[in-house]
């Protein structure tokens, strides 16, 4: 053993606990004898483990009566199995990373609960209220209600992390309880992991199992640099390959719920872009197929603005390399709002620099939402005009325009006759609806016809109602 490694002079565990960053990348080392490869993880174990807890949410669920909306049935048979409610429970992890008690979590281990507790390691339980959460980059900020003081871990930065790094793993799989598990960080940057819009993780071999969803991926001096929150596996356990979101999207998320906003926002581009593949990396002179190919630029936005155009690829920013649309998102979402960033630009085979403005997406035009009333196949949607920042509220293309459907009242007609959030009205009887007031006015006209066109995920569909 000692001759394999005879090169190396220094200890693993010194390097993780006592290097500065700035000289870890240059320092790192493989065990250098027997000894070190018996070295412990017991004492990290016990200074970070108490920030770790467990997440129980609990909400309540409508089942439904099979005899429901059949009168001869429920004649006979509706009193005997009414519509019932009843509590469905979830478990996940957490990591407390404010000494007041804030917590952060998967937004999949919350959503939708009504009550949510979390366990200290020590056997301390609090309630806890949600005060942000975000189904795209599924992630949740909770704060326990209680005047402890909360042992917090601190947070880390996540760029700083490399391939083969040591980490633990530390979460309530299957809840059995607290569990540290170990291994190494197997890649950087995957996408395509789960199905929503954010797609980039870092990659680790440390068993992640159902139940450690929230819980700290940790690297050795003690820093969270990831929230555990995907396997994958057909059989729902552990195959070695676990999935954790960055610490600095961490960072930029925990700071908007500090600041108190309601929602998450992430910078508006005002552009769309594509994966490059070998064949337009040939064409477009790159020496491999990488960056984020630019597909589409709004009139108007911060890419048209900074010059930014169709055909273009972006490689990098700030200087740090983009592999492909999704690490682009990640990159612009963790410089922040408010701030510019340097993008590389490669066209026609030359790069070149451009300076983007990363700002909040804009409400170009007053959204004027309206409830329809009356007696009409809108009756109970509320409606508004699209603009970026209503399409990013609604989670649709930020490009989309018209009128849209916001919500629709349970029970109501438009509700009965099929309309769904997200809905754009484009016609009523031949007429284009251009504005939330042209719709409120063609109903209060009562027409005896509608002849509707929406378009819903991109496809066009038209009804007639009387």
């Amino acid at each position: 053993m000692q001759g394999l490694f005879k090169h190396a002079s220094v200890s693993l565990l010194a390097l993780t606990l006592l290097m500065p960053a700035a000289a870890e990348a240059q320092t790192k080392t493989v065990p250098e004898s027997q000894m070190q490869m018996q070295l412990s993880f017991a004492p990290l174990v016990k200074q970070t483990s108490g920030a770790v807890v467990n997440v129980y949410a609990e909400k309540t669920i409508q089942r439904q009566s099979p005899f429901a909306g059949d009168p001869f049935f429920e004649q006979f048979f509706g009193q005997q199995m009414p519509n019932r409610s009843e509590k469905q429970s979830s478990l996940g992890s957490g990591v407390i990373v404010e000494a007041n008690g804030t917590v952060v979590t998967n937004n999949h281990v919350v959503e939708g609960a009504d009550d949510i507790k979390v366990a200290l390691s020590d056997g301390r339980e609090f309630p806890c209220k949600v005060i942000l959460r975000d189904d795209r980059v599924d992630l949740a900020v909770l704060k326990i209600d209680g005047k402890a003081d909360f042992p917090a871990l601190p947070i880390g930065n996540s760029d700083g992390v490399e391939v083969g790094d040591l980490v633990l793993a530390i979460g309530n799989p299957f809840g059995v309880g607290q569990t540290v598990t170990s291994g190494i960080v197997s890649a950087l940057a995957r996408n395509q992991v789960v199905k929503n819009e954010f797609g980039f993780f870092i990659q680790t071999d440390a068993s992640i199992n159902p139940g450690n969803s929230g819980g700290a991926l940790m690297n050795m001096k003690g820093e969270l640099i990831g929230i555990n929150t995907a396997i994958f596996s057909r059989g729902g356990g552990s195959n070695g390959i676990g999935f954790a979101i960055p610490a600095n999207l961490v960072k930029v998320f925990l700071a908007s719920a500090d600041a108190g906003v309601k929602s998450f926002e992430r910078p508006y581009i005002g552009a769309s872009f594509d994966p490059v593949t070998s064949e337009v990396a040939d064409a477009l002179g790159l020496d491999k197929a990488r960056g984020a190919l630019i597909a589409k630029v709004s009139a108007d936005s911060p890419a048209a603005k900074a010059g930014l155009k169709a055909g273009e690829v972006i490689t990098a920013v700030d200087g740090v390399s983009v592999e492909h649309p999704d690490a682009l998102l990640y990159r612009l979402t963790t410089a922040g709002l408010g701030r510019s960033v340097n993008l590389s630009v490669m066209e026609n085979g030359r790069e070149q620099q451009i300076t983007l403005a990363l700002a909040r997406a804009p409400e170009t035009q007053p959204r004027d939402q309206r409830t329809i009333g009356g007696h009409t196949p809108f009756t109970g949607a509320v409606v508004e005009n699209l603009s970026p920042r209503v399409a990013d509220e609604l989670r649709m293309p930020l490009d989309s325009t018209g009128v849209v459907i916001s919500d629709v009242e349970g029970g109501s007609p438009a509700s009965r006759l099929g309309f769904e959030p997200k809905d754009i009205i484009v016609s009523i009887n031949g007429a284009e609806v251009k504005s939330s007031r042209d719709l409120q006015e063609i109903a209060d006209s009562d027409p005896s016809l509608w002849r509707v066109e929406i378009e819903r995920d991109g496809q066009r569909i038209r009804q007639f109602f009387r």
